[in-house]
């Protein structure tokens, strides 16, 4: 989801925090890529495990839980809420983990599961609240997805209940009651948001931008923004 590829080439392929064993991701991550454009980026992260993204030089602001230790939704969103009374990042990133720790603890599809669904949701809500605070109600676009469903009390299997995830873009340029036919992968979320900032995603991401989900007056815009990245580009280097 944020490095735009899949285990086999970033090369994280454990579940825990082991960043002092095996420091951070190698490849780009979708932050990275934003901030050597001159963007501003954020994280907020509710696990210790993504550690491994937390590169040096990418991310103007971050957060994560240190050891063990997971924060819940009222943790992270209360932070998240603070962060943007007085910062507007290009590119902002919140971890909700409370679906993921029910599941885990009591069962995908169980009583406990769906109520934290619905904690996730109104954590969603009130980052939704603090961002037209920060930025006017309607002047950013969000994508709201996850990296996995699940089964009984774990997932990892190729099957639908484990493979399929919601992938809901909403707000600025998007195509409202659009329903995207095609099929979209988690490395898909790392490309669509470069894309809309204008920046082209690197060649050995394996995630596509899903430019269909948006407005043609949206896609013009990306595009001419790609084109002029593009063009002072080539200059640069002549």
């Amino acid at each position: 989801m944020l490095t735009g590829v899949p285990p086999e080439i970033h090369g994280i392929t454990w579940n825990d925090d082991r960043v002092d064993q095996h420091g951070r991701v190698d490849v780009q991550t979708v932050y990275e890529v934003a901030k050597a454009q001159g963007y501003h980026t954020a994280a907020f992260f509710s696990k210790s495990k993504f550690h491994h993204l937390q590169k040096d030089g990418t991310l103007d602001y971050t957060q994560a839980p240190d050891g063990m230790d997971k924060w819940l939704a009222t943790r992270t969103v209360g932070d998240v809420t603070t962060y943007l009374k007085h910062e507007r990042p290009n590119l902002l990133f919140v971890h909700l983990a409370e679906a993921d720790y029910a599941g885990h603890s009591i069962g995908w599809m169980s009583f406990a599961y769906k109520w934290a669904v619905q904690q996730v949701d109104q954590a969603v809500a009130q980052v939704l609240k603090a961002a037209d605070a920060a930025y006017g109600k309607g002047n950013y676009t969000v994508i709201v997805t996850a990296d996995h469903g699940g089964h009984g009390r774990n997932h990892g299997d190729d099957v639908p209940t484990d493979m399929t995830i919601p992938w809901i873009v909403w707000g600025e340029g998007v195509t409202n009651g659009f329903r995207v036919a095609d099929s979209v992968k988690t490395m898909d979320t790392a490309a669509t948001v470069l894309w809309l900032l204008g920046v082209q995603e690197p060649e050995q991401w394996t995630g596509r931008a899903v430019s269909n989900a948006f407005t043609p007056e949206a896609q013009a815009i990306v595009s001419a923004k790609l084109a002029e990245r593009a063009a002072a580009a080539v200059t640069a280097s002549e």
